[in-house]
């Protein structure tokens, strides 16, 4: 079972193995090989502490912090590179040749650039092929989930959920995913411009084709046009 989500992953995969933003050497990681790492990153996270000039040791409220930190990276900010997904399963779609659209999928990631957090929605658009299968509802938020919880680019984030979905709906006759994203390292460091969002979308097939009633119906759906958006 491992072997074949193992091979599940790789063909879902589009950027290098070890990348912030792609799974780590020797994915997926046991629960002991997760706690080695947590240990292993609280220790260096402690040092970074010490180049900064901060007291973590004696300080009450952040002697615990380069556990904290490093739990979180490996269990939340960070677990689509050391956790593997749960089996994605897919239906007969039974003659449904209409779209699939799923909106408001939660989105939380980290920027590889400032590892600031990202925040917004994603929505997935599909039309399965002719005797084509559709996918488990809850299976397109664990692909957000998968490919989010890293290091990323927004506009790489968009292309790998499209990827995944493309390639498990084989023979779809279009994908379309759009991302909205809000990211702290626009609000809190540099311009530090609050509320600025960024759009991000990737399509194949019939969504390509900007006359096309398929595409206008995702967007609408979405009250998305002409680069506005409403959240």
């Amino acid at each position: 079972m491992e072997n074949k989500r193992r091979k599940v992953h790789e063909e879902l995969e589009v950027v290098k193995v070890g990348y912030a933003n792609g799974v780590a050497e020797g994915f997926p990681f046991t629960d002991k090989q997760k706690l080695k790492m947590i240990s292993n990153a609280e220790k260096a996270y402690g040092k970074f502490l010490d180049a900064l000039k901060c007291d973590w040791r004696d300080d009450p409220n952040s002697m615990e912090t380069p556990r904290r930190v490093a739990k979180a990276y490996v269990n939340d900010l960070w677990a689509g590179r050391y956790t593997a997904m749960s089996p994605i399963t897919s239906f007969p779609s039974d003659g449904y040749d209409g779209i699939v659209i799923e909106r408001n999928i939660p989105l939380t990631s980290m920027c590889s650039h400032h590892h600031q957090t990202i925040g917004g929605v994603v929505h997935i658009g599909y039309i399965a092929g002719e005797g084509g299968q559709v996918i488990g509802l809850s299976k397109l938020n664990r692909i957000v989930e998968l490919f989010g919880r890293r290091g990323a680019i927004q506009e790489q984030l968009t292309s790998a959920i499209h990827n995944a979905v493309d390639k498990i709906t084989d023979g779809n006759k279009g994908v379309i995913v759009t991302i909205v994203g809000t990211h702290n390292c626009v609000s809190c460091r540099g311009v530090k411009h609050q509320g600025a969002a960024m759009v991000t979308t990737k399509a194949s097939g019939v969504f390509r084709e900007n006359d096309n009633l398929s595409r206008k119906e995702f967007f609408d759906s979405l009250k998305i046009n002409n680069g506005g958006h409403n959240i």
